[in-house]
């Protein structure tokens, strides 16, 4: 007999969790809340566009994350770069810096362009190489570094505020939802280490070229259907049960399902308030204190191309990145950018006509030849629960996939895989809550394993 597994919830780490589950022989019922699947990462339509609710990019070293595309067969409608290469644009300075690898290894890929970054003054580029060769130096396994401050760990490290605003904060900020006075050291190293300073290839920057809906819901919903998977979208879990050897899952579309094993893939203050007493290793209250921390989108129509490659970062500007998204969108005439706020706990609170008169001119200043184009369409989308917040210490309140209770695992980017929360972290952690299951199923109920 088939061991009957229930996952709650519909996004990249509940995808993964039951697609693997169903890989391994389970009979498995996936519930969402809402009415498609994707979780954070999804569109919707404003008209004739396609938008995107943030702005969800990887890296080449996110493999985890390639492998779901591949599972769903959507991998050739991604972009990745053959080399990374950024540029960094500065208010009132025509020149584009670029940020690019080079052929040499790790952690020499990007000497050749550090050497000539404008944002810094040559001395500070020096004290970026110092800092690196620091930060390269750290042992991840150190349970200590997550106590640590990243920011103040720089300063002690030769690092002056020029360079953690035009270097380290240009990818803390994109990569953890945080600047580096706001974040852990550990998941600052993981980065860093992970992204640039193991394999030169593994920072490439990869995005989607169709919207994220179509990329992961869509594709998701027929991957499952044809793995066996039954899908029951809006019906909201709102209470999982022991009974006996077996869970009880009660959904509020409908009567309560008994299942053999459980994955609770849904926000933290869900799964604290579902998870049965006596399941998690944390003290009451660890949601909370993980906490979570927003992102704003801004999306911008002109009515001509104002920028000329796919996405730029700002240095010395309210503008972090500023994304095109006039291919995937379907905008037929003019260009359609999307600036991503992160670390937005204040902008958040922001009405649009105050973000407008604020972001704007900020992005005028950036992009010279939008000062003289119209505005077609300019719009907010606000995820206000966009990550955990990725403060030191907040490695004690992330619960590993396995609980105490038999059958019951957690999944979510939030969970202890390592990673900061992005796609890569979710996907990581599907599969990590389906190994546990299938190691915990009883006498060979599941009639093989997968690759996670």
């Amino acid at each position: 007999m088939s061991a009957r597994v229930a996952v709650a919830g519909g996004g990249l780490a509940g995808i993964t969790a039951a697609l693997d589950c169903a890989d391994a022989g389970a009979e498995v019922t996936l519930y969402e809340s809402t009415g498609k699947l994707g979780g954070l990462t999804h569109s919707f339509r404003r008209g004739d566009l396609d938008v995107d609710n943030g702005q969800h990019v990887f890296l080449r070293c996110c493999t985890a994350y390639l492998g779901l595309l591949h599972r769903l067969g959507v991998a050739d409608q991604v972009r990745l770069q053959s080399r990374l290469d950024i540029g960094v644009r500065r208010p009132g300075h025509a020149r584009t810096a670029r940020l690019t690898r080079n052929g040499l290894p790790a952690p020499l890929q990007l000497g050749n362009s550090l050497v000539r970054y404008a944002p810094l003054a040559p001395l500070d580029r020096l004290r970026t190489v110092w800092g690196a060769l620091a930060l390269r130096s750290l042992d991840l396994t150190d349970p200590a570094l997550d106590e640590q401050n990243f920011g103040r760990w720089l300063r002690e490290h030769g690092q002056n505020d020029a360079t953690i605003e035009a270097l380290w904060d240009l990818i803390t900020v994109a990569t953890l939802n945080a600047h580096a006075d706001q974040s852990s050291l550990a998941l600052a190293a993981m980065v860093f280490q992970t992204g640039l300073f193991t394999d030169a290839t593994a920072g490439d920057i990869g995005w989607s070229s169709v919207p994220l809906s179509q990329l992961h819901g869509d594709a998701a919903a027929k991957a499952l259907v044809d793995a066996g998977v039954t899908v029951r979208l809006n019906a909201k879990v709102d209470s999982v049960q022991a009974h006996g050897a077996a869970w009880q899952v009660g959904a509020r579309d409908g009567e309560a399902v008994e299942f053999d094993q459980v994955v609770l893939a849904v926000p933290p203050p869900t799964a604290e308030r579902l998870l049965p007493a006596g399941a998690g290793e944390l003290p009451p209250g660890w949601s909370q204190r993980l906490g979570s921390t927003p992102i704003v989108n801004v999306h911008v129509v002109f009515d001509r191309a104002v920028l000329d490659e796919p996405f730029l970062a700002g240095v010395g500007s309210p503008v972090q990145w500023v994304f095109d998204r006039t291919g995937q969108s379907g905008l037929a005439d003019g260009q359609y950018l999307a600036v991503s706020l992160s670390s937005a706990t204040e902008t958040v609170e922001l009405t649009t006509a105050q973000i407008r008169e604020w972001i704007l001119p900020a992005l005028r200043k950036l992009l010279p030849d939008a000062r003289g184009a119209q505005v077609l369409d300019f719009f907010v989308t606000r995820e206000r629960h966009a990550t955990f917040t990725p403060s030191p210490g907040s490695g004690r309140s992330r619960p590993p996939a396995a609980t105490r209770l038999p059958g019951l695992a957690l999944a979510g980017a939030w969970t202890a895989t390592g990673w900061p929360a992005t796609m890569e972290s979710a996907v990581l952690s599907g599969h990590a809550a389906a190994t546990h299951l299938l190691r915990d199923s009883d006498g060979g109920q599941w009639k093989g394993s997968f690759a996670a």
